[in-house]
């Protein structure tokens, strides 16, 4: 997971900043967020079975923001700190400004010890040597003679220094940190006001670096319904993940399930800013302007890397350790449930409590909690007219196994069922059993929604051409024969099932004498029961299309 620590870099040891002087007239900051709406949309290239890159998310997320601003009479700028770092400042509307917006800017670089070195160039600074021996400390003034391109040379009254090349312990101090440079992302935009005022503006944009996806968990009941079917609770969490270094606290959470169709590159156009360390190297360790008191031998090697849950931090001096571990809230503490809204043809999920949207954190927040929906087990019958008809015992093969529901309210659902993975549990004396997994695709209301199980180890099928006769067409003439097609499925459960006969498709093959015959997603299909402990045995015929 990328990891952007700007607000470290003024503990970095060695390095202490004096207090800034304060801005002139003409530059204003913006108030801290008052009020915070965070909307996010999910990867725009991650298809149906994708799951989320928690590493690397692609989404992006439409960020509002509510800030007071007191501004001077004439032109202005305002600064907006605190921003995501996946900031698309092209995407970014200001409203409430009396003058409007007259120009918008992205600062490029974070405060960083680089960043110092670079902005105080020809400017003093303070260095302050330590005596190993007697612990003593000595300042002087230098001037900054080069930029932090691997070297750092100092002017002092002694001559032209590298800075802690010498081998004591150095520290640079700097009297104010240079225009431009701050510790947290910063969107700057210039107005006019001819009067001067207090005003309660909005900042929105888009922000590269989120995404969301759902995930259903279904535990069946051990009663069944009065047709026989089955019953099972059914509970899903949106999980909704936010990769930038910034926090959204006390905001106002919603989650835009849907296709969208996007042109723009957001990854590309979101380049974040800077935070460029300062990498100090010097060898042989020794004098460089009026020498070191001391000769000592070249500091021991830094640790390994640490886990990729963790980050260093690293100086001449010491070794920052910053745990970047994603937190991940346990599911029980959740009781609020996101609440459903229409947005054009896409649909919307509004968290109805205000929440805070961790950076480098992920959410889990309950959107669907139905107790008593109604469904039941399918199999799934193939036949290949290809394949002749042999001893059923020896060649039968496990049917695919499906749990089939409608999503209406007549089943227990009647709500938009985002793309998610999905986790089914049966009951047990020992408690839940793991099913089954499978990844649903997008589900509207009224659709059938059918979900994979894998193979069944109770009822299998053999369903294959009887007889020699080639389907395809005998020499010389132009019309396929009809094949006489048999299907035998047996049931070891202790109570009937239900089996989908698969015919094959109807852009290749015509189908006559199966009984119940319709369309699904262009293949023939039929539906038989079969008995407990019982044998079904189904004869038709195909032909194929040419």
């Amino acid at each position: 997971m990328r990891l952007f620590l700007p607000w470290l870099i003024g503990a970095l040891a060695g390095f202490s900043l004096a207090a800034p002087p304060a801005l002139g007239r003409e530059v204003v900051d913006a108030s801290a967020p008052q009020n915070v709406a965070v909307t996010v949309y999910r990867d725009p290239s991650r298809g149906e079975g994708d799951a989320m890159n928690v590493d690397w998310p692609q989404g992006f997320a439409m960020i509002s923001e509510t800030r007071r601003i007191s501004l001077p009479v004439g032109r202005s700028t305002i600064r907006f700190s605190g921003v995501a770092e996946g900031m698309v400042a092209v995407s970014a509307i200001v409203t409430g400004l009396p003058g409007g917006t007259i120009e918008k800017n992205r600062n490029a670089d974070l405060l960083s010890p680089a960043a110092l070195v670079n902005g105080m160039l020809g400017n003093r600074i303070t260095v302050t040597r330590t005596n190993p021996a007697t612990g003593a400390q000595q300042s002087e003034n230098g001037i900054v003679r080069t930029r932090a391109d691997g070297g750092l040379v100092l002017q002092t009254a002694q001559g032209y220094e590298a800075v802690r090349c010498a081998g004591i312990p150095e520290k640079l101090t700097f009297p104010m940190v240079p225009d431009g440079l701050s510790a947290e992302p910063v969107f700057t935009i210039d107005t006019q006001d001819e009067r001067g005022g207090t005003y309660e503006i909005t900042l929105t944009y888009l922000a590269w670096g989120f995404d969301w996806q759902a995930h259903y968990v279904a535990t069946l009941r051990d009663e069944k319904t009065r047709n026989g079917k089955m019953r099972f609770r059914l509970m899903s969490w949106l999980s909704i993940l936010n990769d930038n270094g910034q926090s959204f606290a006390n905001s106002e959470l919603m989650a835009v399930a849907g296709a969208l169709n996007i042109e723009s590159d957001y990854e590309g156009l979101a380049e974040p800013p800077r935070a460029a360390p300062l990498r100090l190297t010097c060898y042989p360790f020794g004098s460089t302007a009026a020498g070191s008191p001391i000769r000592y031998p070249p500091p021991p090697l830094l640790p390994a890397p640490p886990p990729p849950a963790m980050m260093a931090v690293a100086s001449e001096d010491s070794v920052i350790m910053v745990t970047g571990s994603r937190r991940q809230e346990k599911l029980a503490d959740f009781a609020m449930e996101a609440v459903e809204e229409a947005l054009g043809d896409l649909k919307l999920y509004r968290v109805p409590e205000r929440v805070s949207v961790n950076a480098q954190g992920m959410k889990q927040v309950a959107f669907l909690n139905k107790q008593d929906v109604e469904g039941e087990y399918l199999y799934v019958a193939s036949c290949d007219p290809w394949e002749e008809y042999r001893n059923a015992d020896a060649s039968a093969q496990p049917s695919n196994m499906l749990l089939v529901t409608k999503n209406d309210e007549e089943h227990g659902l009647g709500v938009a069922m985002p793309m998610g993975g999905f986790t089914l549990f049966e009951p047990h004396p020992t408690g839940d059993l793991l099913v089954g997994e499978e990844f649903l695709r997008d589900y509207a209301i009224d659709q059938d929604v059918e979900i994979a199980l894998g193979n069944s180890s109770q009822v299998f099928n053999q369903c294959a051409r009887v007889g020699k006769t080639d389907p395809n067409p005998a020499e010389g003439q132009n019309i396929p024969p009809w094949v006489t097609m048999k299907a035998v499925i047996t049931n070891a459960n202790l109570h009937p099932v239900r089996v989908r006969i698969d015919a094959g498709l109807a852009l290749q093959w015509e189908v006559r004498g199966l009984r119940g015959t319709r369309l699904k997603d262009g293949k023939h299909v039929a539906e038989i029961s079969v008995p407990a402990n019982g044998e079904r045995e189904v004869a038709f015929r195909v032909r194929r299309v040419i």
